[in-house]
């Protein structure tokens, strides 16, 4: 049997399984799920004779979003039984990552959560539209929809994520400027410091999964709650080692502890960059797993 259509899957698959990673990735929210859509992608692609296929990337897209969306309904059901706040699995981006040349249209921690509020359709055409640019007439090819059933999901999405979430992205250097004072207030123990940081209306997401300390069983809001909670957690994990990331776009923190990833922190803050809105906290080992300890900063 000859090898040459498999070599050809194969190598056209390769070349277009970055793009494909971050689409299912923006839809899911997980590392894992995203990696088995894209191997069912694979074997429904390598499967195929490929001279009936004209577009291979519309083909590829078209499958990994309809397997995507497939998983939904799993992944939700594992949503409803988890153990305090889901938060979206971290994505080092930038210099930092596995595979550099990934996760360039990674949207940060703080969209991701929002997207979370969206039905899986929803977020599947807010996704493919607003992130990756493809056309209404696109979207309605990839899930058997018309243009106009389209638009008014695209609509009805973008209103609900503009009002949860003003598209508008803080300065990189700003925000690690931020994110570095603030480390330094709450593992020094600096309570005031932290609170002139800290939004009035903050909240703190503590994502443990019940299978880590660092994450409680609830949100945490207010300014004086989240400071005191940050500064008395801090304080009781001095013996650790922090390093600045790219995460999920955003300059980041990821704590380790003993050489193993032990937490990610991240900051979302008001448009003018100089307040804290958010702490989005991911302690849950289970998310951590493509974490490494060999990062330069972000």
């Amino acid at each position: 049997m000859n090898d040459l259509p498999t070599a050809e899957a194969a190598t056209a698959f390769a070349d277009h399984r970055e793009l494909l990673f971050s689409i299912v990735y923006n839809m899911l929210g997980t590392v894992g799920d995203t990696e088995d859509v894209l191997q069912e992608t694979w074997l429904a692609w390598s499967g195929r004779d490929l001279s009936t296929i004209g577009n291979p990337r519309a083909y590829l897209v078209r499958v990994a979003v309809n397997q995507a969306l497939a998983h939904q309904s799993a992944l939700r059901r594992r949503k409803e039984t988890y153990l305090g706040p889901w938060l979206p699995e971290p994505l080092i981006t930038g210099p930092d990552a596995a595979e550099p040349a990934v996760r360039a249209e990674s949207v940060s921690i703080a969209l991701l959560v929002v997207l979370e509020t969206l039905t899986p359709l929803e977020r599947a055409v807010f996704v493919l539209h607003e992130v990756f640019a493809y056309q209404h007439t696109e979207i309605a090819a990839m899930l058997d929809r018309s243009p106009a059933s389209v638009r008014q999901v695209a609509h009805r999405a973008r209103e609900h994520v503009q009002a949860r979430r003003p598209r508008a992205r803080v300065d990189r250097r700003i925000h690690r400027k931020v994110t570095e004072r603030f480390v330094e207030a709450a593992f020094g123990g600096d309570l005031g410091a932290l609170m002139e940081m800290l939004a009035p209306d903050v909240t703190l997401w503590p994502d443990g999964g019940g299978k880590s300390a660092a994450g409680g069983p609830r949100p945490i809001h207010g300014r004086d709650r989240v400071a005191r909670t940050l500064v008395s957690t801090a304080g009781g994990n001095r013996d650790v080692d922090v390093q600045y990331r790219q995460v999920n776009g955003d300059p980041s923190v990821v704590i380790f502890a003993q050489e193993a990833p032990f937490a990610v922190m991240v900051l979302d803050l008001d448009a003018a960059g100089e307040q804290v809105r958010d702490v989005y906290v991911v302690s849950n080992p289970d998310k951590l797993t493509t974490i490494d300890g060999h990062g330069t900063g972000s």
